[in-house]
């Protein structure tokens, strides 16, 4: 089973949508453009409230304070074992 590659496939430029090509607009315009994007993304943002704020913290907390001994703990083992291995006083 062979794949054929589409003459639409084929002809889009530029990583755009096949067959539409973006109007050509000054830097002002742009720049417009672009805050525009940006207000419309930062309506779409949903803030949390005070009890998921509350349940996020402890959770990111607890997972920190969970990676802190997973670390602590392996510097340990490898440290002693590092002692051990090349001799070292204490």
């Amino acid at each position: 089973m062979r794949l054929k590659v589409t003459d639409t496939a084929a002809s889009s430029s530029k990583g755009s949508p096949a067959g539409k090509q973006t109007p050509k607009r000054g830097p002002i315009a742009r720049i417009i453009l672009f805050v525009r994007q940006i207000i419309a993304e930062l309506r779409k943002v949903v803030v949390p409230t005070r009890r998921e704020l509350v349940r996020f913290t402890i959770t990111v907390m607890i997972f920190v304070i969970i990676m802190i001994l997973i670390v602590t703990g392996l510097d340990f083992v490898f440290g002693s074992g590092a002692v051990w291995l090349f001799g070292g006083e204490g």
